[in-house]
This record gives C-alpha cells, sequence and structure tokens, in this order.
C-alpha cells in the first residue's frame, strides 16, 4: 500500500478544527437585491473620488510593487485625532476586527486550558474562533427584557468560579441587539475582583451611539486608566468600508506592543492603507458624521412606519445602530414566530429581491428579522413588501 493511498486528513487535523461550525455570514444565502443583512453603510464611504477613481493612476503612483508600511503610522495618527488619545502606541490596526478577535486570543489563552467569556445573543466569530483556538465557551446571556443589558451578577458569580477566564467579549452596541451597554455596566466588569484577564469591548457600531447624559458611549479613552481593557473597532459600518477590512485595536501600549509582535508583517495592504487615510481626513470624516445623521434619520422613518404594519411586533432592538431587530408575529396567535419569520425572510429575498437576515435561533429574539438600514428608496421598498407580505389581507397569514 502507498503512502498516498494511507493518507487520512481527518486524522492529522486537530479535533477542535474538524468540530468547528464555521460562522455563516450575511452573504451566503443571498449576494443580490438590495442587501439590507449585512449593516454595511447603504449610503457608502466618504472617500475622495477624484484620488480613487482617476484613470491616469497606475500601479506604480501607488507603489504597489512596494511593501506597505508594517506600523501604518500615517493611519494611526489620524485615529488617534479622532479618538483623542495621546499616542499611535494605544492602536493597532488589523484585516477586519476578526484578526484583532483572533490576536487576542492567540495572545491570552492557552489552548484545551484558558476560556473566555460571551454574552448572548451577540457576535458568533467570539465563539467560533475560540473552537478555533480550542478555548472554553463561558456564557452569561444578556437581560432580555431589560434592553439586552448585562446581568452584572451573574458575569461575576461566572468569573468566580472560573478563574482561568482570559477574556471578557463585550459587544456594545450589540450584534444582534442592536442596543449599546451601559457605562456603568463595562465599568463594574472592569473592576470586578474577579476578574484576571482583560475586557474586550467590541465597538463596531459605536458611531451610531448617542451620549445620552453619559449614560451610554464609547470607552476608547478609558483605556488610559485600565490596563485591562481592550476595544475593538472598525471602519467597516459607520465609515462604509466593509470592503478594505481595516479593524482597530484600541489598548494601553503593553498589550498593543504584543499585538504588534505577533502580527504578520505587512497585514495591512497600500490600497487598505490608502482608502483608510482619506476616509479619516477632517473633511470625510465630517461627511461621514453627515451620512450618520441620515442613517439615524431613516432609522427613526422606519421605527416609525414598521409598527403601523399587520404582523409585526416589537422593535426589541436597534436602537444604538444602522440596523433594527424586528419581531414577527404569529398570524393568529399574535406572538413571536420562528415559522413566519423565516417565511418573510425567504419570500424578501427570493421573490421580492430584498435580503434581510433571520436572527430567531439567536437567545432572546424569537420571530426576529434583523433590517439594516439602507437609503430612503431602499426603504420604502422594503416597508412596501412587507406590507404586501403582513398585511391581515395578503398571503402572508402563516
Amino acid at each position: 500500500m502507498s503512502s498516498l493511498s494511507a493518507f487520512s486528513l481527518e486524522s492529522i487535523v486537530r479535533p477542535n478544527i474538524l468540530a468547528v461550525k464555521p460562522y455563516r455570514c450575511a452573504r451566503e444565502d443571498y449576494s443580490s437585491g438590495i442587501l439590507l443583512d449585512a449593516n454595511e453603510n447603504s449610503f457608502g464611504p466618504s472617500l475622495d473620488e477624484t484620488q480613487f477613481h482617476n484613470p491616469t493612476l497606475t500601479p506604480i503612483d501607488d507603489h504597489l510593487n512596494r511593501y506597505p508600511d508594517p506600523n501604518q503610522i500615517l493611519v494611526k495618527e489620524r485615529l488617534m485625532k479622532l479618538r483623542e488619545l495621546p499616542s499611535t502606541d494605544y492602536f493597532f490596526l488589523g484585516v477586519g476586527s476578526d484578526e484583532v478577535i483572533d490576536w487576542l486570543f492567540r495572545i491570552f489563552c492557552v489552548p484545551g486550558k484558558d476560556k473566555v467569556l460571551v454574552t448572548p445573543p451577540t457576535y458568533g466569530m467570539y465563539s467560533v474562533t475560540a473552537q478555533v483556538n480550542d478555548v472554553k465557551v463561558i456564557r452569561v446571556n444578556l437581560n432580555v427584557n431589560e434592553d439586552f443589558q448585562l446581568e452584572i451578577n451573574q458575569i461575576s458569580k461566572a468569573l468566580s468560579e472560573n478563574s482561568d477566564v482570559k477574556i471578557v467579549f463585550l459587544c456594545s452596541p450589540g450584534n444582534p441587539t442592536g442596543n449599546a451597554l451601559s457605562l456603568s455596566s463595562i465599568k463594574s466588569v472592569l473592576e470586578d475582583p474577579n476578574l484576571k484577564g482583560v475586557v474586550a469591548v467590541d465597538e463596531a457600531y459605536i458611531d451610531f451611539t448617542e451620549n445620552l447624559n453619559g449614560t451610554f458611549g464609547s470607552v476608547a479613552k478609558w483605556v488610559e486608566r485600565y490596563p485591562n481593557l481592550v476595544v475593538i473597532q472598525t471602519l467597516s459600518k459607520s465609515f462604509g468600508l466593509a470592503g478594505i477590512r481595516c479593524g482597530i485595536a484600541i489598548s494601553n501600549p503593553k498589550i498593543i506592543r504584543l499585538m504588534n509582535n505577533v502580527k504578520a508583517p505587512y497585514n495591512i495592504s497600500t490600497l487598505t492603507s490608502k482608502a483608510a487615510l482619506s476616509a479619516l481626513s477632517d473633511e470625510n470624516i465630517s461627511k461621514t458624521r453627515e451620512t450618520i445623521s441620515l442613517i439615524l434619520s431613516e432609522r427613526n422613518k422606519i421605527t416609525f412606519n414598521i409598527k403601523k404594519i399587520s404582523g409585526i411586533g416589537k422593535i426589541i432592538g436597534g436602537k444604538d445602530t444602522n440596523f433594527l431587530l424586528v419581531q414577527i408575529l404569529d398570524a393568529k396567535s399574535g406572538t413571536p414566530s420562528n415559522e413566519r419569520a423565516l417565511w418573510v425572510y425567504t419570500e424578501l429575498a427570493e421573490r421580492l429581491g430584498i435580503v434581510v437576515r433571520y436572527r430567531g435561533t439567536e437567545v432572546g429574539c424569537k420571530g426576529c428579522i434583523r433590517i439594516t438600514v439602507g437609503t430612503p428608496e431602499q426603504n420604502h421598498q422594503l416597508l412596501r413588501c412587507l406590507h404586501e407580505l403582513l398585511d391581515d389581507n395578503g398571503s402572508g397569514n402563516l
């Protein structure tokens, strides 16, 4: 028998990798039509169009024959100004926030030994990355009856019972909840005497959050006084640059130094850097803020009008993001229905050309679909189609 015929892939792959259930991204089911499924900025990025669509520029003009700056100092200088921190030493750039999350696991967690804590319903990549890195996940559900806020006492109890928790992942604003965590609750976790690791606060949607009376908002500046805090941000959401894959870690310089020590030498491409620099200019930041205002205005219009549609229940999430988490009700019982929500999701995508996201299997999200705020025209089309599907006189009486 030849060595090739005796080869068994399964016998040499790590068991935890064989067991991985991959993250299912929004585009795997449907990738065309009106895309209101991935919480992208439907208005697009605020960039210098002449810089990015100049037909006279060649790859040599962009120095694409040279490796990029491994430290991305120019981008970090603009982030430093935007987030009001004293030095670029507080910033790390990754290939999307997913690279940042992966490096946190690899830096802090010993495979097969350490644990992380997550608060469902939350971003699914925390658990997928834990499985890839052979790290056990402790789950403490959010309080679904209190705007998906943290169960502080339960988290403290879990930390006291699991001293090997190295990372606590807090998503604020949450995905799929769309609600920001209170600053006081984040502070409680950071200062919990049972915490032996770091707290990673994922702020992918933070620029959509209105800081009312200091109750909610970013904790990025807290890294100056909390050495156990890592803040994760991205240019994918408010800046409308999901396609360039630029994630950001903000933390004390000692943690940032560790992340820079382990990353690939040239992880951020020249093209990504160029787009990021343009987006982070003073002029384009102002344009982005204007776009955010438009998105929030459109979100409020959807919130007002969608409640008028028969078969729509509560809007249980989305007050701090560019998306809404909406209940679809059973036509007879008037209670949230996964069956009907899945039917609406499928009909919208396959027959009406509008892609949203079904979230009914998430903790506390029974009967829910998640809807990204689109342009005025897209939102009008969405509301019209939901009327068609769910109106009492329509065909949606499942």
